[in-house]
């Protein structure tokens, strides 16, 4: 029997944005108009070693698949013995002993008549463990290329924040050296000599820090990308400027999409299907069993079908006490579909969450980096401004630290909203379900084409 679940009410539009969208494009990742970041997801998906995991379990799930299908058919076992028997034979007045040698062989065949399905629901539940392992091989496929692209968008953040620390070390080692110089004529004061050097030594700070961070961010793809972690993939610090999002499908689509979500339907039926099990396991079985051996009859006619035949023997079987254990597992069994249930509904609702919150992000994130942007124009006329005027002795070195660090504020918190909205957007799209381009769908259907050999 089928357990479908009944997932929690969802309205026919994304709260988020209060209007219906269409389905979601399959090739998420061109919006980026970033060929490297293609290329590495590929490299990914080929070589990231967590995949074993689950591919490997989508091999036990279809082996266990095939051994429940086996215990539908008949059983057949052939056994063999060798011995011997040891005579005394009196020669000349001597007792020899002659040992004759014997053998025997012997074929066991039974079958169990499938008569209230236990054994096609032990099939059933094996064949919705293996769609929910293939669903699990595709949320994990899924999960590899968000992280892949969203480790490409940290790296290239952490190289532009990179960036922005070496030009700030640029502005405040000009600073230094036009404060110097004013010192020596007698234009600016010693306190003006030590800011613009603690300045300077901070901003170098600021670089070593930055590097540490690229580093850290390039050897965590390069693990992803099962590399070993030596720190020497090149990006080229450039994030990528989004089009404003249009919310894909609905609510209600979404439960059809998600691979966690199909994983956990399969898993709900699975465990349906184990509780019909142990509740016919409280009926009688019927077994037909036979054998032949050359004890009773020649050897050539061990292998006689018709000779099996004439000695089976037709079996009822009936537990009458067996201290509940039969009952139990049947009570077992039906609190595990119980749990599956109660799993697909949470999964379900979090997977709604995580697509509202992605979209009601992509909005307010876009908002934060178009500020920032303004920010960033207004903090670059602000730091020229405070850089003449303190040539020109009309404003303390207060005054152009201050703008400097402001433009570095600005500029470093531009990056940071564009990198975040990037990473959101792959966000949202592993919340949908994703879709790859088609040179990954391909692989898939390679990968899952070995594994059925």
């Amino acid at each position: 029997m089928d357990f479908f679940p009944v997932p929690p009410d969802a309205p026919d539009v994304w709260a988020a944005t209060g209007v219906e969208a269409t389905a979601p494009a399959g090739d998420w990742l061109s919006q980026f108009e970033d060929e490297t970041m293609l290329q590495l997801v590929n490299e990914a998906l080929t070589a990231n070693p967590s995949l074993s995991i689950s591919e490997a379990n989508l091999r036990a799930s279809r082996a266990a698949l095939r051994s429940a299908d086996g215990r539908r058919q008949p059983q057949l076992t052939a056994s063999g013995s060798a011995g011997g028997t040891s005579t005394g034979v009196e020669i000349l007045g001597d007792i020899d002993r002659i040992n004759d040698p014997s053998f025997g062989l012997g074929l066991d065949a039974s079958w169990e008549v499938d008569l209230w399905g236990r054994l096609d629901a032990s099939v059933a539940a094996a064949e919705q463990d293996l769609a929910a392992s293939e669903a699990d091989l595709a949320a994990a496929r899924l999960a590899v290329a968000s992280q892949t692209a969203i480790s490409w968008i940290n790296l290239n953040l952490a190289l532009a924040q990179e960036r922005v620390a070496v030009d700030t070390f640029t502005a405040r080692e000009r600073t230094k050296l036009l404060t110097e110089r004013r010192f020596e004529r007698g234009l600016s004061t010693a306190l003006d000599v030590r800011l613009a050097r603690s300045a300077l030594a901070g901003s170098e700070a600021s670089i070593a820090a930055r590097r540490q961070q690229s580093g850290n961010a390039t050897r965590a793809l390069e693990i992803l990308l099962g590399r070993y972690p030596s720190a020497e993939l090149e990006a080229p610090a450039s994030l990528p400027k989004l089009p404003e999002l249009s919310a894909g499908g609905n609510p209600v689509a979404l439960l059809a999409r998600r691979p966690d979500v199909a994983a956990a339907e399969a898993r709900i039926n699975a465990a349906g299907f184990r509780a019909e099990q142990a509740r016919l396991a409280l009926l009688p079985s019927f077994r037909l069993t036979g054998s032949a051996s050359t004890s009773d009859t020649e050897f050539a006619d061990v292998f006689d079908p018709a000779r099996i035949a004439a000695r089976a023997i037709a079996s009822v079987a009936q537990p009458l006490f067996d201290g509940g254990t039969l009952k139990a597992e049947r009570d077992a069994a039906i609190a595990r579909a119980e749990i599956a249930i109660a799993q697909y509904a949470d999964t379900a609702l979090t997977a709604w969450l995580e697509v509202e919150n992605a979209i009601a992000a992509d909005f307010l994130l876009l908002q934060q980096e178009e500020a920032q942007q303004r920010a960033l124009e207004e903090a670059r006329f602000a730091e020229d401004l405070a850089e003449r005027q303190y040539t020109n002795g009309l404003v303390s070195i207060f005054n152009l630290i201050d703008a400097q660090t402001r433009r570095l504020t600005a500029e470093s918190n531009l990056i940071s909203a564009r990198a975040e909205r990037a990473i959101n957007r792959v966000r949202y799209h592993q919340a949908l379900g994703g879709g790859v381009p088609e040179p990954i769908i391909t692989n898939a259907a390679e990968i899952g084409g070995s594994l059925s050999q």
